[in-house]
């Protein structure tokens, strides 16, 4: 990271980021278009436990994210929030106020009850759909990943402190 005065190292404050995202970017290598990175955003939920990150997505088992995901078992992430753009006028600047998270991770398609616990991860986050009876004759057409995290890093820029 070149402006490490920007980094955040305490993996407290990374998982405060994450609980305020709520969107997350799935990069991926699409072989029929090798000079172009395949980036999808997906909802998604979390669990950290003994400093191990997973993440947990979800979607249509058909389509370009299926076919990407059948044929990898790796990608890369990236998650920001409070973005807003500020002028600075004593310097004569203009910035991008963000936090965010990025990395690297290992996916593995999740079936059968681990399917199911991923789905009620994603769904027990937000406050607007903890405890909603979604239709659960859905999960069979339903494709699960858990992305268990390898490399992490955040970043913030946030106004000076005066």
């Amino acid at each position: 990271m070149r402006r490490k005065d920007r980094e955040i190292t305490d993996p407290a404050a990374i998982l405060e980021i994450i609980d305020r995202c709520k969107v997350l970017r799935l990069g991926l290598f699409d072989p029929a278009e090798p000079d172009f990175p395949y980036i999808v955003p997906v909802s998604f939920g979390y669990r950290a436990k003994d400093g191990a990150v997973s993440f947990f997505i979800h979607g249509a088992r058909a389509g370009r994210k299926w076919d990407l995901l059948q044929n990898t078992d790796h990608c890369s992430f990236e998650m920001d929030c409070g973005a807003k753009l500020e002028t600075v006028p004593d310097a004569r600047d203009i910035t991008m106020r963000y936090k965010s998270v990025m990395g690297t991770a290992r996916i593995t398609l999740l079936e059968g009850d681990d399917a199911l616990r991923g789905i009620l991860v994603q769904v027990e986050r937000d406050p607007s759909t903890r405890g909603f009876d979604w239709n659960r004759s859905a999960l069979p057409r339903t494709a699960v990943w858990r992305l268990d995290v390898l490399t992490l890093a955040a970043k913030q820029n946030l106004p000076a402190r005066t």
